[in-house]
């Protein structure tokens, strides 16, 4: 679980570099999930107006949406769901199997169990369902930190809360322990190497 108390990513307004990042992790997103209009998705740690998963709202039947805090207005949203707590606490309150596809977007460097959310939520995937997943990366650790500590154009507080980075070979032996089969994991690098995004489909046979 996050030690965090404060404000929720995206409460305060983004630097330049933080919104570049989410225009980029939203093309990411949007490669890898179906062009139709009947999905239900859930995004966990979905930001204080949850600009990642509102995005989606054309192709969404539901939109699911936690986090610690989270804009009021959201809550006047149609097809969507806001919950508000640490992803922790509000896991056991979902429905298992429920959803096309599963965001964890720039949330797993922040969790002190990781894996534990990763089982959770291949379990809330319906069967052939993709859990997506973007992480800052060790060669991203340097940028994020110059960026955040010495030049100030990304969030203090978002870097210090950082419990993890992930390559490649860090993030496979989650996905893998977590019960996804490794014929049905994508791992590339994108946004110049800073960053990892997975794509992990659920099949159970």
């Amino acid at each position: 679980m996050s030690n965090r108390t404060g404000e929720a990513y995206g409460q305060k307004k983004l630097t330049f570099v933080d919104r570049l990042g989410v225009r980029l992790s939203q093309r990411a997103i949007a490669r890898e999930l179906p062009d139709r209009a009947n999905l239900e998705v859930l995004e966990l740690g979905c930001g204080f107006r949850a600009a990642q998963l509102v995005a989606l709202a054309p192709r969404l039947k539901r939109g699911v949406g936690v986090d610690f805090q989270l804009a009021p207005e959201l809550a006047r949203l149609p097809k969507f769901t806001f919950h508000e707590g640490t992803i922790e606490e509000v896991l056991p309150r979902l429905t298992t199997q429920a959803f096309d596809a599963v965001l964890l977007i720039s949330v797993l460097e922040h969790l002190a169990d990781p894996l534990f959310v990763i089982e959770a939520a291949r379990s809330l995937l319906k069967l052939s369902a993709v859990l997506l997943i973007n992480v800052p990366t060790w060669r991203g650790k340097t940028f994020l930190e110059l960026s955040a500590f010495r030049l100030g154009l990304s969030p203090r507080v978002e870097m210090d809360d950082h419990k993890m980075y992930y390559d490649k070979r860090d993030l496979w032996p989650l996905l893998v322990r977590a019960g996804f089969k490794p014929s049905l994991i994508k791992l590339r690098y994108h946004k110049f190497g800073l960053n990892l995004f997975a794509v992990a489909r659920r099949e159970d046979v």
